[in-house]
């Protein structure tokens, strides 16, 4: 698996995002045009880093960092339904925590899915990934049905020490 800036392939990128469904976003499938429409308004580029995900020079998905002037960067991963499965995901998590530590000095990256995209949630598990929230009616889907998220993070102290700092649950008394 390779990591590459994205560069104005916007064909491509159009041809990823809307030859593939989305189960656990909020829009299953996009159209051509909401992406032209979000790449001339700076989407991808604008307070944001794009990067391809490659597999033997293949294209398989995209990596957006959100907030990339903050300290604490969110991000959206999505990885096409043949590369599913097969630890890029996992490898994917680990990249952006060397990216952003390493290279961006962010302190924190944190990441929400859908409680029912267990695939994902076992990716922020595999990369390190603490699960740190479980918001109950919180994700708004394009069919108007509501549905659960969870909330995983990672900070820095963790990927510099190679370790996993679980949360501290219930320490206040009550």
């Amino acid at each position: 698996m390779e990591v590459r800036k994205f560069h104005s392939e916007n064909e491509e990128l159009i041809d990823l995002l809307c030859s593939n469904e989305w189960p656990f976003h909020a829009k299953v499938h996009l159209e051509p045009e909401a992406i032209r429409k979000a790449i001339a308004k700076g989407y991808y580029s604008e307070g944001r880093e794009t990067f391809w995900i490659t597999e033997n020079e293949q294209k398989v998905g995209i990596l957006i960092i959100d907030d990339i002037d903050d300290t604490i960067p969110l991000f959206d991963l999505r990885l096409t339904k043949e590369a599913r499965g097969k630890g890029i995901g996992k490898n994917s998590l680990n990249w952006l925590k060397d990216y952003l530590y390493r290279e961006k000095g962010k302190i924190r990256i944190e990441g929400y899915t859908r409680a029912d995209n267990l695939a994902m949630r076992k990716c922020f598990t595999k990369a390190g990934f603490v699960k740190e929230g479980y918001l109950r009616s919180a994700w708004e889907n394009d069919d108007c049905t509501i549905s659960d998220t969870v909330l995983y993070a990672s900070i820095y102290e963790d990927w510099k020490d190679r370790k996993t700092t679980p949360i501290k649950l219930n320490e206040v008394p009550y």
